[in-house]
């Protein structure tokens, strides 16, 4: 549990509360920026370190994607309480979630608990996590970066679109697996 890549995830989860206080109070968007990168690039770093120093575990698997999800979902419920963003796009993007969720209890009658990561939900991610920062760059009118402000937006359609994609293929895989592989039973 205490390892290095384990703890940098950790230290990621707890920079979401000081993103959301930088966005919502006192509109420190470059900081909340700065949060949003040192998170990227420890996001990086725990998966780097845990592959070269053969410390993968069962609970940074599980740390890594939730924390990349709590990210998202704290950053755009920031940008559109801030009318940043429009809500629609909050919508799109729990949605998905909330369909990849409803999967788990389907998964666990076939003995999984999830699927493994998809290159395209990486991808979609990716975009997700570029779009946001540039898109409260460029809203910040004192920092006069409107070009951060279109790549944002590029980003962020790309990433919803790939990240449905990429939903659409999990959803996929779990009627495959419902399809051919047996439900388990209690003792088994």
């Amino acid at each position: 549990m205490w390892t290095l890549p384990n703890v940098l995830s950790l230290l990621r989860l707890a920079g979401v509360p000081l993103m959301v206080w930088l966005i919502l109070g006192p509109h420190h968007d470059l900081l909340a920026v700065v949060v949003l990168a040192v998170a990227g690039f420890t996001d990086w770093l725990d998966g780097f370190l845990a592959r070269r120093w053969h410390q993968t575990s069962r609970v940074g698997q599980m740390l890594d994607p939730v924390a990349d999800r709590l990210y998202i979902l704290a950053v755009v419920l920031c940008l559109a309480a801030r009318a940043i963003i429009p809500w629609w796009l909050v919508v799109l993007l729990v949605a998905r979630d909330v369909m990849i969720t409803a999967l788990v209890p389907l998964l666990r009658t076939r003995g999984y608990s999830s699927l493994p990561v998809h290159f395209l939900g990486k991808a979609a991610t990716f975009n997700l996590l570029y779009a946001f920062p540039l898109i409260l760059l460029g809203a910040d009118d004192g920092l006069g970066w409107a070009v951060a402000g279109v790549l944002g937006w590029a980003f962020a359609l790309w990433g919803v679109g790939l990240y449905w994609w990429a939903g659409l293929l999990y959803l996929v895989q779990t009627l495959g697996l419902l399809r051919d592989v047996p439900a388990r039973t209690r003792a088994g």
